[in-house]
């Protein structure tokens, strides 16, 4: 018997096929970035070593040449540069979804980490027997460690570290959001007035050409929304919306990294007295011991605050709050960077941002972190002892972070 097979009885198992391969694809982008989540110690430069190992090396996701483009992209827009990363080559390799299950696959073991200590401090108080110190000393030594870092990295010359004092002296007599976003304006100013970089490079893969106009449109969601919630959230006198509107603009406004949303975020919760200056240290503290991106410490913000029941909403709430204008940032301008990078005039911008950026850092060293806790000679050889082991040992900062909560119950116990 002869067995005929038409178009139509092969389609559907066509379409199985595709659909398989496509949930294939979208299951192995987040168990990979989980991995990732689980593993990756050491802040946003160690991260990206870690992502070139896995996506670049191991997987042959992508060339080192476009590897190299996305990481100067995510340089360049605010926010998280490595869960920016993350979502960019996520979205490369299985789409929108596939950006978003690679930034789930990061951030959730973090968060959620982060979320549950937050319980514990909320639930049953601040009073660690020595611990808490512990961590916000050791909070001192990872901003005095960044700081430094960074500043050999964004300021090399005299031109750059004097913006960067300047910036940190206005804030340091100012104060709050709205001096921190004209800091970022005047750096970008001064940036593009006083600084000449060097020649722009070739970029070696053009990319992302298409979507010019989905690109557009989530640039101008991601204006209104920066605009607009302030406005909204005020009008309606509703606590969490006025959350959402304080991470989504500090997630908008972070350049140079997960530090630098410690002055931003303090800034929105602590004057408020949403959290206080010791829950904001003990949490920031806390941060360091777990891998993944450090902005996942909105989880814990916002589980701390208590402003939603059950407990963790808060913590999803401030969490997606600070995250989406990742997502609307690198989907929308991913169809223009080649063109944008190659403006010499924003780079200029962009150099006397990053100056801009060690100042605020700079500012947030003194207050909140030093002036919270360091208020013995003790505190401050443990804060030493902690920058020696994070500068000159190499010491993972999530084993430092232990060390010191450990040495920070000792003393309180002597």
């Amino acid at each position: 018997m002869r067995i005929t097979t038409s178009p139509a009885d092969i389609a559907p198992s066509l379409g199985d096929n595709v659909a398989a391969m496509g949930i294939s694809r979208l299951l192995e982008v987040l168990l990979v970035a989980l991995r990732l989540g689980l593993t990756s110690f050491g802040g946003p430069v160690a991260h990206i070593g870690y992502f070139r190992e896995e996506y670049v090396v191991r997987r042959g996701w992508l060339s080192d040449e476009r590897f190299a483009e996305l990481v100067a992209l995510c340089q360049f827009l605010p926010g998280p540069a490595s869960s920016q990363l993350g979502i960019a080559i996520g979205t490369g390799r299985a789409g929108y979804l596939g950006g978003f299950l690679a930034w789930l696959g990061f951030t959730l073991p973090s968060a959620a980490a982060l979320a549950a200590f937050a319980y514990g401090v909320h639930e049953f108080g601040g009073d660690g027997g020595g611990w808490l110190d512990g961590l916000k000393i050791a909070a001192v030594a990872v901003v005095a460690f960044a700081l430094w870092g960074m500043g050999r990295t964004l300021t090399p010359d005299k031109t750059r570290i004097s913006i960067a004092v300047v910036a940190a002296a206005a804030l340091l007599l100012t104060g709050g959001v709205a001096a921190q976003v004209l800091v970022i304006i005047g750096g970008g100013v001064l940036g593009l007035i006083l600084l000449r970089p060097a020649e722009a490079q070739p970029v070696a893969d053009a990319g992302q050409r298409t979507g010019a106009k989905t690109g557009a449109l989530l640039i101008v969601l991601f204006a209104i929304a920066l605009l607009a919630l302030p406005f909204v959230a005020r009008s309606v006198d509703n606590q969490p919306l006025e959350v959402a509107d304080s991470f989504y603009r500090s997630g908008s406004l972070v350049f140079g990294g997960g530090h630098v949303v410690l002055p931003l975020l303090e800034a929105e919760v602590v004057p408020t007295e949403l959290v206080t200056k010791d829950e904001f240290l003990a949490g920031y503290g806390a941060a360091q011991a777990v891998p993944g991106p450090l902005f996942t410490f909105s989880a814990y913000l916002g589980t701390v605050m208590g402003i939603l029941d059950p407990w963790w909403l808060g913590g999803l709430l401030a969490l997606a709050a600070i995250f989406v204008p990742s997502f609307l940032l690198v989907w929308g301008v991913m169809p223009f960077w080649e063109r944008l990078r190659g403006f010499v005039s924003v780079r200029r911008a962009l150099m006397g941002v990053n100056a801009a950026v060690v100042g605020i850092l700079l500012a947030a060293l003194y207050d909140p972190v030093w002036t919270s806790a360091v208020d013995a000679p003790e505190d401050f050889a443990l804060g030493a002892v902690a920058f020696v082991l994070l500068a000159f040992w190499k010491t993972p900062p999530w084993l430092v972070v232990v060390l010191a909560a450990l040495a920070g119950a000792a003393m309180a116990a002597v």
